[in-house]
């Protein structure tokens, strides 16, 4: 089972606006417990009731309580519990002490400001890298002891095109995720002897509200119709010309979660239609 395909957004030129629901790989996670941040919706939403319905137990982790109900009630009914974590990833320690005995920990929180360098204020830059590169820093530290006395864990990181690649006006995002790359790779080594793979997932433009709220800061930085932002900036460089979907994010983390992808790991995986081609 995967999580429902969110309804077509605006048209991202030619091709389908969006994709089938991926057919979910085989995945059985009965008796482990994962946790996923950034889980009120996007992504993260998608990989817990991914996990969920794998059979894992799911912490669901955001500061959003009312996103993390609303979750909570659309898991009712699979295989593994969704418990709601109501949390701020800047309150580093309590980030630490939630990934305490978790089996699958899923680094997804995000948030972005496209403004121009000289022009990006400082506290938001620092508040960028404390939740999207010092939060899983804690968070992995957190779940490592665990998953090394069961001999078996799987971290997976929800980086970013923008962990391979770099974009204008995007400075704090880009930093964040290319240092999510190297702390990935040195989970992955750490790892390997104790049975815990650590590998990145690095989708394009996916249909999320952190990326329909990029539309307006890159009509304004780019100088052009918000109707443009799509076709000229998002998708310019992508050879799929359409967003990605949360769901297809969600079943490439699963993926890595399989038995099959034991040997996959300190790597990076691109859904990105191609533009990393170039």
């Amino acid at each position: 089972m995967t999580a429902p395909t969110p309804p077509p957004g605006p048209a991202t030129g030619p091709g389908p606006d969006t994709a089938p629901a991926p057919r979910p790989v085989a995945l059985d996670l009965a008796g482990r417990t994962a946790l996923v941040t950034g889980a009120a919706g996007g992504i993260g939403r998608a990989c817990a009731l991914r996990l969920a319905a794998a059979g894992a137990a799911v912490r669901a982790v955001d500061r959003d309580a009312d996103g993390l109900d609303a979750l909570a009630g659309q898991a009712r009914g699979l295989p593994g519990p969704v418990l709601p974590h109501v949390l701020d990833l800047t309150d580093l320690d309590a980030a630490e002490e939630a990934a305490a005995g978790v089996d699958v920990l899923v680094n997804n929180a995000g948030l972005q400001l496209v403004r121009p360098l000289e022009q990006f204020p400082p506290d938001v830059f620092h508040t960028v890298l404390t939740v999207m590169l010092e939060a899983p820093f804690r968070l992995i530290r957190g779940a490592l002891p665990h998953m090394y006395d069961r001999g078996w864990g799987r971290i997976v990181n929800l980086s970013s095109v923008h962990g391979l690649r770099a974009s204008a006006f995007k400075s704090a995002y880009v930093a964040a995720k290319h240092g999510l790359e190297g702390l990935s790779k040195t989970a992955a080594l750490e790892g390997a002897p104790h049975g815990v793979t650590s590998n990145c997932v690095n989708p394009g433009y996916v249909r999320t509200p952190l990326v329909e709220r990029q539309i307006t800061d890159q009509a304004a930085a780019h100088g052009i119709p918000p109707e443009r932002v799509l076709t000229d900036v998002l998708l310019r460089d992508t050879a799929v010309k359409r967003l990605v979907e949360p769901a297809e994010v969600a079943e490439a983390v699963a993926y890595l979660c399989t038995p099959q992808a034991a040997f996959i790991t300190g790597t990076s995986l691109a859904l990105d239609g191609g533009w990393t081609a170039h």
